[in-house]
């Protein structure tokens, strides 16, 4: 760039000093080169007192065009930059808004997945809660065993297991399932048989009070009823059997089974 020399920016013209000066410089020009002269020659004749009026005012329109210029030039670059901050205002509170629904819809979709996994987690354990089996009685121990001879089984030998019980201990549901027979059951005295959800039943008898009714579901260590002694029993216990049916015949070694349901007896 030469020296002395001034780029202009972007819609901006030149200062209004630049401006002014050229416009006297014009003025001047034309009076040197005798187009102003000979315009007013014949006023200078007449009354030079005129003349230089003349070129005062003509002097005087210039410089108010070229300050109206000036001003209007400022009024453009103004709008426009008023423009162009508007502008980059409301692209600001766009993108600004765009995050936020992005963060929003992000907050939520976590939220779903967290709340899904929560209740895949509930069913698991609900699951695994039914699955559960449980011993009939809590802390004890097998008085008399399966298939044990005597004169006291009409079949000749027993067909379940006896649970140390004292009169009035609360008996438990081994597992999950619908009650198919609540109350007194001959030998038995008070009865309750379980068709739980594998497809096999249990049976718990000489108790002395029932909780349940036939059509109850029940759940694992749901109380069911309390041991006694009623029926052919030689005192307080808990006769438990396991069978593949509802009726008497179909049973099978009770604690084989509670066994391989992962019970510890």
């Amino acid at each position: 760039m030469a020296l002395g020399s001034r780029a202009a920016g972007k819609h901006r013209g030149s200062s209004r000093l630049s401006r002014k000066t050229a416009g006297y410089a014009g003025i001047a020009a034309l009076a040197t080169t005798g187009v102003v002269g000979s315009l007013a020659a014949p006023a200078f004749a007449a009354d030079n007192g005129i003349s230089n009026s003349a070129q005062d005012n003509a002097l005087g329109a210039v410089v108010v065009a070229e300050d109206l210029a000036g001003d209007l030039q400022d009024q453009a670059d103004s709008q426009q930059r008023a423009a162009e901050h508007a502008a980059a205002k409301a692209q600001a509170e766009a993108d600004a808004k765009q995050r936020a629904a992005e963060a929003k819809r992000a907050a939520e979709a976590q939220a779903k997945a967290e709340r899904e996994a929560a209740e895949r987690a509930a069913r698991e354990e609900e699951r695994k809660r039914l699955n559960t089996f449980v011993a009939p009685v809590d802390g004890s121990y097998v008085s008399t065993q399966y298939h044990a001879g005597g004169g006291m089984w009409s079949s000749g030998s027993h067909t379940g297991i006896d649970f140390h019980a004292a009169s009035g201990t609360t008996v438990h549901a081994v597992g999950a399932g619908t009650v198919v027979e609540a109350g007194w059951g001959g030998a038995y005295g008070n009865n309750v048989v379980i068709k739980h959800n594998d497809g096999t039943y249990t049976q718990y008898g000489h108790m002395n009070s029932l909780n349940v009714s036939v059509g109850d579901q029940v759940t694992p260590g749901q109380q069911i009823g309390l041991s006694g002694s009623t029926g052919n029993s030689s005192g307080p216990h808990l006769h438990f059997e396991a069978r593949t049916g509802s009726q008497y015949g179909s049973d099978i070694d009770p604690l084989a089974y509670l066994r391989s349901h992962g019970v510890s007896v």
